[in-house]
């Protein structure tokens, strides 16, 4: 499977971009509502993002717990976890465009959007191009095949017995 490598000068540009429309945004808020008040503001943010990945952090980490304890696979969990990770990280950072951007991911309202976008990247990750359902390498078991992942009929086939230590 080839990686898609990202250009460092496009990952460059694209902080100075969101560091920039940071800044722009402070400072028109700054001039709308005051210095102060802006970063009165700021603080009150942070201390709102703050509570929310601890609420949503126990939840998520909860029902991680319980997945697991019932042999479930838990990748909802998971991604929950993750881009509750994320969205508290874009919460503890200075500016309204990102602390936007976080609550997005960590309200429990809005973060399933967040999974499906997340879910969709991952899964044409993993599977590439040529393996979703109804592409031309996805028929009978062929590799990235997404209901029998693996090296497919041809490939090595590993016999064994599953041993229960209980």
């Amino acid at each position: 499977m080839r990686r898609v490598r990202i250009p460092g000068w496009l990952l460059f540009v694209a902080f100075i971009v969101v560091s920039l429309v940071e800044i722009f945004v402070l400072i028109q808020v700054g001039q709308v509502i005051g210095p102060w008040w802006t970063i009165l503001l700021l603080v009150a943010d942070s201390i709102l993002g703050t509570w929310l990945v601890k609420r949503e952090g126990a939840r998520s980490w909860e029902a991680l717990r319980v997945a697991l304890q019932t042999g479930r696979m838990p990748a909802r969990e998971l991604a929950d976890a993750g881009l509750i990770l994320i969205g508290g990280t874009l919460m503890l950072t200075p500016g309204f465009v990102s602390d936007i951007l976080g609550i997005v991911l960590i309200l429990p309202v809005t973060r399933p959007v967040a999974r499906r976008l997340l879910t969709r990247v991952v899964s044409s990750r993993l599977l590439g191009p040529m393996g979703g359902p109804g592409s031309p390498g996805a028929s009978g078991g062929a590799p990235g095949d997404a209901r029998r992942p693996g090296p497919g009929p041809a490939g090595p086939v590993v016999r064994g017995e599953v041993v229960d230590d209980d």
